[in-house]
Parts: C-alpha cells; structure tokens; sequence
C-alpha cells in the first residue's frame, strides 16, 4: 500500500506493518491507524500516522538502554489488545528530540505494547515512580556502561 509519510514521502508499505490503536494514543486519540517503519538509522523506528502525514513518532525499544524495564500492567489491560503471551508483545517507547537542542529523551511512562500477531496496540500509563516521561537516552546508555 502507497502511505504519505512525514520523514520519507510517498512510500511502498507491506501491509503487515499496518498497527491499529483503538484507543489512539494520549493526545492523539481520533488517530487510530499507523504503519511501523524503520528509520533510517537504528535502533529508531518511525511510527507513521496513516490518517495524518504530519504525526509521526520515534520509538526506541526501552531495553536497550534500560534492561531493567518493567511493565507493570493487568491481565485485563493485556487482553484489551488480545495479548496472552508478553513474548508476542513489542515494547516501545516514544522519543523526544527537542527542537531547540537538547537531550534526546525517551517516555518510559507511557510505553506502547504492541500484539505482533493481531498488530494491535495500546499505549500504557505506568505508575512505578522509576519511569518519567523524559529519560535521557545518552544518560541511561552511560549508567549502563
């Protein structure tokens, strides 16, 4: 399928890499249809509005930088999706790149659980206070090492 994308233009999507939020995403809630590119350079991938070219999100998967993220989630928040397994699940979270320079940051409070057999997902709200909104990537890379 032909998709208009923000970072890339007019693209050829495989159909498979279509994701669907019933719920939209927190600000963003009429949006429900995307597509999940991958970015030009990695780890990053580009989650692209179907419904509108301008939204557009960078996600990172939180382990690489954080191996001690956890998602503390209930089975019926799981289901909404029609999740039974976690190892059938993509995690990712939403990047920030300030405009005015700055840290890039990663929302490790509201990640995005992702159902890889049904291409569902939702975007959960963590409460553990470990997990802001804003954790610098380059921060989190340096602790680890």
């Amino acid at each position: 399928m032909k998709v208009s994308t923000k970072a890339y233009g007019l693209i050829d999507v495989d159909e498979r890499q279509a994701i669907s939020f019933p719920s939209g995403l927190y600000g963003f809630e009429t949006l429900r249809d995307y597509v999940l590119l991958d970015a030009e350079r990695q780890p990053f991938y580009w989650l692209q509005s179907l419904d509108s070219e301008q939204t557009a999100f960078i996600l990172v998967n939180p382990f690489l930088f954080r191996p001690d993220y956890e998602l503390d989630m209930s089975d019926d928040e799981l289901q909404e999706i029609g999740l039974k397994s976690p190892e059938k699940a993509l995690i990712f979270a939403i990047v920030t790149l300030p405009a005015g320079g700055g840290p890039m940051t990663a929302n490790l409070q509201g990640p995005l659980i992702i159902n890889r057999e049904n291409r569902t997902g939702r975007q959960a709200v963590l409460t553990d206070p470990r997990w802001q909104t804003r954790h610098s990537i380059i921060d989190e890379l340096a602790r680890k090492n």
